[in-house]
């Protein structure tokens, strides 16, 4: 699904070099390379406070502890995304709202927060799902008449670029109150481990933030806040300040990628394609910058999924099913005030979703191989 390794080679020398200097210097925890990466990945998203921490969890964790968030306060997500959306606010003892999706692009629906708001509605988490910036002019338009916080879950969506109504440009992450993202190795931009980070443009909000993920302290042994241990360590820096600079070809790669994969299935009637949040049909423009691929899904609709990953696996070609089980029928996050009929997409979803091979490393001949194998499965 992923080729680190390729990856690697291409920046070999001075994840290398970083890595040592770090070693050397014997800085490990925010030494200066957290601080430089810091600043890098404040002016590359055009963000005034990114707050980095141990991974993008704990980044969604610490988003809304320094919200302020009280236990019962309703917090409202997408049904179809990954559990940790989900899992911190019920460890925060807040109040998971599930919501159904959008069928064509898989981001929470607009409709669904409307009719999930009450008076205890404190904030909305948006997941820019797949590397897909979610409707964030109505997200921001609905939590802006009901008072309401934004916590963008940006995990799989780095370096996207949403276009408002207006045509202005913003990095998603950039856009809500607050946001956090990953960097698990995976991601778009993935260190060597473990890592995430908090964004956000409101300096009081930042300063709260900076104490919670160092144990509540802005001056040693002074705990003025009740805190968590959530630090990014420098070597896992160092290979991120290695890879930041190449975040625009890595994600312009992954949209090639995506144009090939989309050209090769067009005309297969069983096969709907990824949809650009700026395009109203099922394909990938020219122009297109604000999908990054981290995932490139597909909807199998009338051959057997399942049946498919299997055939897949046979021909040693990797996928994934994202995500197999919506939330709301997660035995954790069950809940009586569900409905089945609330969730129409995110259960149709899950029978057809199929994730192929995507990273930088792809290429067309490998493209070929995957696109044949899948259109010979679900065409005989």
């Amino acid at each position: 699904m992923v080729d680190l390794k390729g990856q690697y080679q291409s920046i070999k020398e001075r994840v290398d070099r970083s890595i040592s200097e770090v070693i050397e210097s014997t800085a490990f925890i925010n030494g200066p390379e957290v601080h430089n990466f810091q600043k890098e990945l404040e002016d590359y998203l055009g963000v005034k406070h990114v707050i980095p921490c141990a991974n993008g969890t704990d980044a969604l964790q610490i988003a809304m502890m320094g919200l302020g968030l009280k236990p019962g306060d309703e917090v409202i997500t997408a049904d179809f995304t990954f559990a940790a959306t989900v899992e911190v606010i019920a460890l925060l003892q807040l109040t998971p709202v599930l919501v159904d999706v959008d069928p064509v692009n898989f981001n929470i629906d607009i409709e669904a927060i409307k009719r999930a708001i009450t008076p205890k509605t404190k904030a909305i988490v948006p997941v820019h799902l797949f590397g897909l910036s979610a409707n964030m002019d109505e997200i921001m338009e609905i939590a802006e008449q009901h008072n309401l916080f934004v916590i963008e879950d940006n995990a799989q969506g780095i370096g996207a670029d949403y276009t408002s109504k207006d045509g202005s440009k913003k990095k998603s992450g950039t856009i809500g109150h607050i946001a956090s993202t990953s960097f698990f190795p995976s991601k778009n931009l993935g260190c060597y481990g473990d890592g995430g980070a908090i964004f956000t443009n409101d300096d009081a909000l930042a300063h709260s933030i900076r104490g919670i993920v160092n144990h509540g302290m802005y001056e040693r042994y002074h705990h003025d806040v009740v805190g968590v241990n959530s630090r990014l360590d420098s070597i896992q820096a160092a290979v991120l300040r290695a890879k930041l600079p190449n975040l625009d070809t890595y994600n312009e790669s992954r949209r090639n990628a995506a144009r090939q994969y989309t050209e090769a299935f067009k005309g297969i009637e069983s096969i709907v394609t990824p949809t650009g949040f700026c395009d109203a049909g099922n394909s990938i423009c020219d122009t297109c910058d604000c999908h990054v691929f981290h995932q490139y899904t597909l909807r199998i609709l009338t051959a057997n999924r399942d049946a498919l990953v299997k055939h897949l696996s046979e021909h040693n070609i990797p996928c994934g099913v994202y995500y197999p089980i919506p939330l709301h029928s997660q035995k954790a996050y069950a809940d009586s005030r569900y409905k089945e009929s609330d969730f129409p997409v995110a259960n149709q979803l899950v029978k057809e979703v199929i994730s192929l091979p995507m990273h930088t490393e792809l290429d067309t001949e490998q493209i070929e191989f995957i696109t044949k194998t899948i259109i010979d499965f679900v065409t005989k």
